[in-house]
């Protein structure tokens, strides 16, 4: 199980950290990913993250401004997001994937697996 949280309204050019932690199965063995939905949009991916953490891979919107982290002892995945913009408004879901292989960081949404229940990010101008 995920369960997303650290979502809110903020103003552009804000910072906020999404927190993602898992439960059951064992976290260091899935690639984790951050996914965006806004109304009308389909499911698009924001960043991944593989197994140690090593890797790590983000979207051409995000790059440079979002950070993904994790923490295997927590068992958490982390999304800093710095210089928000507007655009960046959305439903913000983690995900693993559970069948990863080593050193992946899954960049669709068809490998991941298990998905959190999604977190509101409203970013006003």
């Amino acid at each position: 199980q995920l369960q997303a949280s650290g979502g809110g309204l903020v103003q552009a050019g804000a910072s906020l950290r999404l927190s993602c932690a898992a439960s059951g199965g064992t976290f260091s063995r899935y690639a984790m990913g951050w996914f965006r939905q806004a109304p009308g949009n389909e499911r698009e991916f924001v960043a991944a993250i593989s197994q140690r953490g090593y890797n790590s891979d983000y979207s051409r919107s995000v790059k440079g401004r979002f950070t993904i982290f994790r923490d295997n002892d927590k068992n958490m995945v982390f999304l800093q997001m710095n210089s928000v913009k507007p655009e960046d408004t959305a439903v913000y879901y983690c995900g693993a994937d559970t069948n990863t292989v080593s050193g992946a960081v899954p960049t669709t949404v068809a490998y991941y697996d298990v998905w959190g229940q999604g977190t509101q990010v409203t970013v006003s101008s």
